[in-house]
């Protein structure tokens, strides 16, 4: 069986969500920077936040250091909806 997440994993899966929500609302830019992510999360660390997502391959990361939500984020969404 598996183990129940802590308070802290719980916390940490609502940043994530709540990234991929932003770069995937359609009143938003599809394109961002990390640090506009962080501002829009109110978090002080949006690089811990984004770069388990791009390794999960729901963000990508441009050259410039630019990221957007992937096909497969957007489909996650669309299947889950907002409420999680």
């Amino acid at each position: 069986m598996q183990e129940q997440p802590n308070e802290q994993e719980r916390k940490w899966d609502a940043l994530e969500r709540d990234a991929l929500y932003l770069m995937t609302d359609e009143h938003y830019p599809p394109i961002w920077s990390v640090a506009e992510i962080g501002q829009q999360l109110e978090y002080f660390d949006p690089e811990a936040v984004i770069r388990p997502l791009c390794n999960a391959g729901l963000v990508h990361r441009t050259s410039d250091g630019f990221v957007f939500a992937t096909a497969a984020a957007f489909r996650m969404v669309q299947i889950v909806g907002h409420a999680v």
